[in-house]
């Protein structure tokens, strides 16, 4: 009986498997939203770099052969080569949301000036010369779908291209160009012919050539020296009538495991807005596996000297070096001292309209070095340090900065039963208040850099603390400077164990 029931058992187990798997919701810890602002400015900026593109594009040869039955010749073989387009115009052209899809490109009343050089051939004569081409009524439409691969990465793929060029005018010189521009007119044709066959085929090559580009780009991306971040698409793009939601992983892993946090990012919305260009929501689930990486790789920690001591806290606030002494005094300890400072639990974030808060459970661990260099702790004390985060944005970076709310002191058994705890708790919180926020507001008012695709710059920002996530509203500009260079993530410089800043390490 137990064998005939064992199949059924694991049949059961795998269909309640499916069950749970399929059932599982994912939610994004970051959603970037672009909307139809975005997509008009896109047009603008495109225009120009279309045009520097085209200059530089590589045009395959035109080759075919036609009769011409007025001067009765029963072939002429053509061939069009080095074409460059110098100039051209494209002054109806828009990109626009189709739901459900893509984004529609769609261009007409265009013209451009080209210039080539030509051969011909036929059994009576050869000859060769350069050209110049004008083309008029050019049209063009196409739908560009944006997925998800397999790995994390948009993808891209034009589909429905069409595109018409209506009149071409050649103009012939060199050789025997009197005579051929005289009846020019029927060699329009095939050029037109073969223009109409190439335009879309060309377009296509070049969306899949920055496809390529695209599916090379990291998508896990190391952060500093304990974590790294991945902001991989978990589905494919949500394009409505008005607007492209990105939906990413943004979650923080300690180096040495890309297990996911103990804790699972709750779903959350960006306001119906359209007056920017892109929306980003950055989530607390996003803030809160950042604390958990850096809390699990052992980031915050820090031991300081009394010389450290006295180097930070005395010269940033009046008082502190007073305080240490109290301290110093109360346990009668023999000099030098240290204090090591480290996160007991990881850092809670609190993120609620208009309110930005940051729980910090920690123990200050005193102790002394002996003449022969062995350490000894004198006494442990536990807190919790309950800050307000100020945010704004300049330029290209988040700033933050730091305000105690409360200090909380918990003070063990020991032999120092005379200590009373509001005491300490007083020491602690000025030196908290006056000597270590002020020295981390000072690292933090250096920024966080925002990430940004290359040569785009963040104007017109802001930023708001909503239910459960942070929202960033903000206009984009296109750098036509060279210097910038792209930055793949925002929170590579700041070193969480010392807090201080460093540059990047060069690859």
């Amino acid at each position: 009986m137990q064998t005939k029931m064992a199949p059924v058992l694991w049949g059961c187990f795998l269909l309640w498997n499916l069950h749970i798997s399929s059932s599982q919701t994912v939610y994004p810890g970051i959603k970037a939203r672009v909307t139809q602002r975005a997509l008009d400015y896109g047009v603008q900026v495109g225009m120009k770099m279309m045009e520097q593109m085209v200059k530089e594009m590589s045009i395959p040869d035109l080759r075919g052969s036609e009769s011409l039955e007025f001067l009765k010749i029963d072939y002429v073989k053509y061939n069009f080569s080095n074409i460059k387009v110098n100039a051209f115009s494209l002054p109806n052209t828009s990109l626009t949301f189709e739901p459900g899809v893509g984004i529609r490109a769609l261009t007409n009343h265009g013209t451009a000036n080209i210039s080539t050089n030509w051969e011909v051939r036929s059994p009576l004569f050869q000859d060769s010369g350069a050209a110049d081409l004008f083309l008029s009524g050019i049209y063009f439409t196409g739908i560009i779908i944006l997925t998800r691969n397999d790995f994390g990465h948009p993808t891209l793929k034009l589909e429905d291209c069409y595109a018409q060029v209506s009149h071409a005018h050649v103009s012939f010189s060199g050789g025997l160009s009197v005579l051929y521009n005289s009846f020019a007119e029927p060699m329009e044709k095939p050029i037109l012919r073969n223009l109409n066959e190439m335009v879309c085929p060309i377009v296509i090559n070049e969306v899949e050539a920055l496809n390529v580009n695209i599916s090379a780009l990291e998508v896990l991306s190391k952060i500093d020296n304990y974590t790294v971040l991945d902001y991989s698409l978990i589905s494919s793009p949500e394009i409505t009538e008005n607007y492209l939601d990105l939906n990413l992983k943004g979650a923080f892993y300690p180096l040495e495991s890309l297990s996911d946090p103990p804790f699972a990012p709750a779903p959350f919305e960006l306001p119906e807005r359209s007056d920017s260009m892109l929306y980003v929501g950055i989530s607390e689930y996003f803030l809160q596996s950042a604390s958990f990486a850096h809390f699990t790789s052992g980031a915050f920690r820090v031991l300081l000297s009394t010389k450290e001591i006295s180097n930070h806290f005395s010269q940033n606030s009046q008082g502190i070096a007073h305080l240490i002494s109290q301290i110093a005094e109360i346990y009668i300890l023999p000099q030098p001292f240290m204090l090591q400072i480290m996160a007991t639990e990881p850092p809670e974030i609190h993120l609620h309209p208009g309110n930005f808060t940051l729980d910090i459970p920690a123990s200050v661990i005193m102790l002394t070095q002996h003449e022969n260099s062995t350490v000894e702790p004198i006494v442990s004390m536990d807190f919790v340090a309950s800050t307000s985060v100020g945010l704004a944005i300049l330029g290209q970076k988040l700033v933050c900065s730091l305000s105690l709310n409360r200090f909380r002191l918990s003070l063990p058994e020991s032999k120092h039963r005379d200590v009373k705890v509001v005491r300490f708790e007083n020491i602690l919180s000025s030196i908290l208040h006056f000597g270590i926020l002020p020295l981390a507001n000072t690292k933090l008012q250096q920024g966080f850099p925002l990430p940004n695709p290359h040569k785009i710059s963040f104007v017109n920002s802001d930023i708001e603390v909503l239910e459960g996530f942070l929202l960033i509203s903000t206009d984009l500009k296109h750098e036509t400077s060279s210097k910038q260079q792209p930055i793949l993530h925002s929170w590579g410089d700041l070193n969480p164990i010392t807090g201080t800043w460093r540059k990047k390490p060069v690859p």
